[in-house]
């Protein structure tokens, strides 16, 4: 079996967010970058099912050079093999392009039976990027998924069970497979020394637009369908009023101003 993990470097949201308002894009050569919190769950379920059903991983991630940090960190953890997609011509791609650049990865390994996601990203938050992978390699779409119950390889099935509101449900779908799968599905592990040391030492793969055979007009900028035509920061908030009185006195007050406000009516 062979499972793809799709990987991505966000900024550390525990950091200062900087952002080029002119180009209305996050600084993120400036920011301290980590591996997103969601991708750890989609990673970590990875690694068990190579234990449980000794599979091999495949970790990929596009984004800038400084990207090969959490490709290190995943093969530091067990991954078999990484690869990482850069371009200039990806910068400031948007789900569509992102989704079809990672199709195009994704083909170019080749044979992968489950393609395992984070349920989103921290930096965009769209949620939408395993569906559009899914629709792009025309694998089944699995999406919320709290728990992978069974992989039969004979048969070239999945059952998981997908969170829904109000419960869960257990679904089947046919292998191959993109699965997004939701925060506690597992409790992700940290790197040993041995996995760390053994993963400073890699080369990693880096692939361009032309290795993987996409077209540079379908991903980054120009290719984007979203385009961001104004950023700018909030206005700074105004003091606070503090309201005295008796408990009658300040709840009276509290009714008028939010009836001044429009707040109520």
């Amino acid at each position: 079996m062979k499972i793809v993990v799709c990987i991505k470097q966000v900024p550390d949201t525990e950091a200062e967010v900087k952002w080029d308002l002119q180009k209305g894009t996050l600084k993120r050569e400036d920011m301290d970058s980590v591996t997103n919190p969601f991708d750890e769950f989609a990673l970590e379920e990875a690694l068990l099912t190579k234990e449980k059903y000794d599979a091999q991983i495949v970790a990929i991630s596009m984004g800038p050079e400084k990207a090969a940090d959490v490709l290190r960190n995943a093969f530091a953890l067990g991954v078999d093999e990484v690869f990482q997609i850069t371009d200039p011509a990806l910068a400031g791609s948007d789900t569509l392009g992102t989704s079809y650049v990672l199709a195009k990865a994704i083909e170019k390994i080749g044979d992968a039976d489950v393609v395992l996601c984070g349920k989103q990203a921290t930096d965009g938050n769209t949620g939408i990027v395993a569906s559009e992978l899914a629709t792009r390699l025309g694998y089944s779409q699995l999406s919320f998924v709290g728990k992978i119950v069974e992989i039969d390889e004979a048969s070239k099935k999945i059952k998981v069970e997908r969170g829904i509101e109000g419960g869960r449900e257990v679904v089947e779908a046919k292998l191959p497979a993109v699965v997004s799968v939701l925060k506690g599905i597992n409790e992700p592990r940290l790197p040993n020394l041995m996995g760390i040391r053994k993963a400073a030492k890699i080369q990693i793969p880096v692939w361009d637009t032309n290795e993987i055979g996409a077209a540079k007009e379908k991903a980054g900028v120009e290719g984007a369908a979203i385009k961001v035509i104004e950023l700018t920061t909030p206005p700074p908030r105004s003091a606070g009023e503090m309201l005295s009185g008796d408990v009658e006195e300040v709840g009276n007050l509290l009714v008028e101003k939010l009836l001044d406000l429009k707040v109520i009516k």
